[in-house]
């Protein structure tokens, strides 16, 4: 959660070169397992044609604001489907990506998922922007990248130094292999105890013609 602001629901610029890229790998997605601020309440996954907007765009939060989102609610093609998230409006800090960026955190460790038409045996690679909220007294934020409901990608980010206006953000990647006609990513913290998480931006789903062009 961004610091100095009370509410009961809060969450989580150089990107490093392709050879800095954590945790890459290829792996076959696993079936998925069965899935309060202020947004749009949803109980259903929203699938959609095609991965949109890595970045949270939507909905667009007042400059220099946050809005909370909790179980069950959806922003744009996410759904918060645990815990709760901020939604970070433009200018509050830095964003990888656009205007908008997501802390995983708010009062409790939240996820959030997409689920988009994928072709099965056709591989995919996940990269992500990843920082942390520079706010609060813990500097270490963890989380996980899930695809189905299966573990890809351990993460950490340490924010000591980083400051809104540098978030230090670096890029993350993975691959995975397509069980089905949908796939749900996920992004999940595992930041324990505290309103300031990680923060995630500028994601992006690419299709891989063959195993050497994800490499």
């Amino acid at each position: 959660m961004p610091s100095m602001r009370t509410h009961t629901a809060a969450l989580v610029s150089t990107l490093v070169t392709a050879g800095l890229l954590a945790g890459a790998g290829t792996a076959v997605a696993a079936p998925a397992h069965g899935a309060e601020g202020t947004g749009n309440r949803s109980t259903a996954t929203v699938t959609v044609s095609r991965f949109d907007d890595g970045s949270f765009e939507y909905p667009a939060v007042a400059a220099d604001k946050f809005q909370s989102f909790g179980t069950g609610q959806t922003m744009g093609p996410w759904r918060v489907t645990s815990g709760a998230v901020d939604l970070i409006g433009a200018g509050f800090w830095q964003a990888a990506e656009g205007d908008q960026s997501l802390d995983l955190n708010a009062a409790t460790p939240g996820t959030v998922a997409q689920t988009f038409t994928t072709t099965p045996g056709r591989t995919y690679t996940v990269t992500y922007s990843l920082a942390g909220n520079p706010d609060g007294a813990s500097p270490l934020k963890t989380g996980r990248a899930l695809v189905d409901g299966q573990n890809f990608q351990d993460f950490s980010f340490d924010t000591t130094g980083k400051t809104r206006a540098d978030m230090g953000y670096v890029t993350r990647q993975f691959t995975f292999v397509a069980n089905n006609p949908t796939t749900t990513l996920a992004f999940a913290s595992t930041t324990a105890n505290s309103a300031h998480g990680p923060v995630v931006d500028d994601v992006r789903v690419h299709s891989c013609c063959s195993d050497s062009c994800c490499r």
